[in-house]
């Protein structure tokens, strides 16, 4: 039995075996490792996990405590303090040593900042590690020495760099144990009370498989399909993306394993699959620089990188906001969308960027509306990604759509879904509409709509919970008006700041 005092092996945002530089460091120790779990959510305020993301943690903790007691190890869990609950339990192990991977939220890296300082002082080793992308934030910077704002040359400083290393393999074996580490306390998953008492999460559990192993399943079958990608990815009636990013947020594959895996399918079908891999390491590239901002503008999170915004005369109209969320705003890629995100706690991203724009362009929400929305249903809730995206959307953020570019949903919807199979799977009251008509019903006549047994009310009049199933909405606002209306707030905007 090692004679070696045990580490601590923090498990955050990082719940996998493989690939994971904290505990590869503390293999390395060769004493007995501890892997604990906290449950923390006061200490990431004000952005602490969304209901959706929760359920997700409860199955992906679940992964991970089989994947440990394969190898005859027991995750800790606690909930609680982080730094109070560090100090009990290197006490109660007799610990020397404390390896966590590091996450880049603000709220989080502030937090991080004063307990490593503290368990340092008490006289504990603590070692942080990169788990989470391919570049730390601090280490790309423009020819200037400032963080980038425009995505190109963010894009080609990554490829320029040195490839990353091979990924980290899992351990075939864990430390033996101590008695006094056999005897330490732990809650269960369950405690934890993750899940909903109403059980609104069934779809979501019947589409994903949270996990290290559903992680490598869901790589395996993007492998399959790359070579489509560049042209199918913004289909959302098809499955042709890789729907990793929930693995992604929660650490249950890295970025490493992704590019590595994908630059062997390149090198072994030589150039069949090199445009479709071409493009989505533009992607893996584009959260990184999602994070590179919310490193280097933490203030992003609540407030726009582009100050003139804060001057933007933003509407609010509960109503509108709640037919938006509830899929009801009579345009049915935008409906499509919202509860296709509700089901399964997670939208197509071409969807994303259609139904964004019609928040805060058509309905002129402030895009933190729809960042708070996101943030509470979606099962890949990430704050810096969660973040670029929505002030991209809103005009607001670093290298963003223009706020003058307006979608409109209807030829959004005819250009992306053109026989409205995404639509028909989602809004199943327009099944039988047909397809000339199915992004603007309004646009039917009336034996038309006799005919698919649809009958158009006026939304806002009608509450969402009381639409019969053969009722659908009218649009609740026009699309020219919306447009205009949109217009001359950007107007206002800019001649507030002139």
């Amino acid at each position: 039995m090692p004679n070696a005092s045990p580490t601590l092996l923090w498990f955050r945002a990082d719940l996998r075996l493989s690939d994971n530089p904290a505990l590869r460091a503390a293999l390395a120790r060769k004493s007995p490792i501890i892997p604990l779990f906290i449950h923390s959510p006061e200490s990431e305020s004000p952005w602490p996990s969304g209901s959706a993301s929760n359920v997700w943690l409860h199955h992906s903790l679940t992964a991970l405590e089989h994947s440990l007691q394969k190898l005859n190890a027991q995750l800790i869990i606690r909930q609680g303090d982080p730094l109070t609950i560090l100090q009990q339990l290197a006490q109660e192990s007799s610990a020397d040593a404390i390896f966590w991977n590091r996450r880049y939220e603000p709220a989080i890296i502030a937090r991080d900042t004063a307990i490593k300082s503290a368990l340092t002082k008490s006289g504990l080793t603590v070692e942080t590690f990169n788990a989470a992308l391919l570049a730390d934030p601090r280490e790309i910077r423009n020819k200037q020495g400032k963080p980038f704002q425009v995505f190109t040359p963010f894009h080609n400083a990554l490829l320029a760099r040195e490839a990353p290393p091979d990924p980290l393999p899992a351990p075939s074996r864990w430390p033996e144990s101590t008695p006094a580490i056999r005897k330490l306390e732990s809650l269960s998953i369950a405690d934890l009370a993750l899940l909903p008492r109403i059980k609104w999460d069934k779809r979501i559990h019947q589409h994903w498989e949270p996990g290290e192993r559903g992680a490598s399943a869901r790589l395996s079958r993007f492998c399959e399909i790359i070579a489509d990608y560049k042209d199918a990815r913004d289909r959302p009636s098809l499955r042709a993306t890789s729907e990793l990013s929930p693995h992604l947020h929660f650490g249950e594959i890295s970025p490493r394993q992704i590019a590595h895996r994908i630059s062997e399918l390149v090198a072994k079908s030589s150039r069949k699959n090199e445009t479709g891999a071409s493009k989505f390491l533009a992607e893996i590239h584009w959260r990184e620089f999602a994070y590179h901002l919310l490193y280097h503008f933490p203030h992003t999170t609540d407030n726009p990188l582009r100050e003139q915004f804060n001057n933007f005369p933003w509407l609010k109209d509960k109503h509108t906001l709640r037919a938006w969320q509830a899929g009801r705003t009579g345009y049915p890629i935008v409906d499509a969308g919202m509860r296709q995100l509700w089901a399964l706690g997670w939208m197509h991203n071409r969807v994303r960027m259609i139904v964004g724009s019609f928040l805060v362009k058509h309905l002129l929400h402030h895009w933190l509306e729809g960042a708070k929305w996101f943030w509470d249903t979606l099962v890949d809730a990430d704050l810096a990604n969660n973040t670029l995206g929505w002030q991209w959307i809103a005009g607001c953020g670093a290298d963003a759509a223009p706020y003058f570019r307006i979608f409109n949903p209807t030829i959004q919807g005819e250009k992306f879904d053109p026989d409205g199979t995404y639509v028909r799977v989602w809004v199943p009251e327009l099944t039988n509409v047909p397809a000339k008509h199915i992004h603007s019903p309004w646009t039917a006549d009336a034996s038309t709509l006799r005919a698919a047994n649809i009958e158009l009310v006026d939304s806002l009049k009608h509450p969402s919970h009381a639409l019969l199933p053969h009722q659908y909405p009218q649009p609740i606002v026009d699309h020219s008006f919306a447009r205009d209306r949109a217009l001359e707030a950007l107007s206002r905007t800019r001649s507030s700041i002139s």
